[in-house]
């Protein structure tokens, strides 16, 4: 018995890392859009952001969601005022750790990632 749950546990990925590879292959495919990656998984008390970027002069904060399937909803409307607030107030953390008074131009973006092979939709100014 407790061989058969140790060999589960080493064979199936868990969330947490398929959650990383999933922000990894997003973040490789916004580099290919010409974005610039600065952080990844900035965590403060409270929030997250997952991606931290640059496009030209603009701060993209940018929260990756991924759905297997897309028969609940897609990933980016799981991102509800309730969420949207937490990475507002970790994103004000970062600019001000960052930036101080000097914040530069930025935005929130949504990166839906969905099935196998994996689909992109990437919503700029997402909120």
């Amino acid at each position: 018995m407790w061989f058969r749950k140790s060999l589960q546990k080493t064979t199936k990925p868990s969330t947490r890392a398929r959650g990383m590879q999933v922000e990894r292959q997003a973040e490789a495919w916004l580099c290919g859009e010409g974005l610039s990656p600065l952080e990844r998984n900035y965590t403060i008390r409270g929030g997250e952001l997952d991606l931290i970027m640059r496009e030209g002069d603009v701060l993209v904060f940018i929260e990756v969601r991924y759905r297997k399937t897309e028969t609940h909803g897609s990933g980016a409307e799981s991102v509800d005022p309730r969420k949207q607030k937490r990475l507002q107030k970790a994103a004000q953390h970062y600019l001000q750790a960052h930036f101080g008074n000097r914040e530069p131009p930025c935005r929130f973006d949504v990166m839906s990632v969905s099935g196998t092979p994996m689909h992109f939709e990437w919503i700029r100014n997402a909120f």
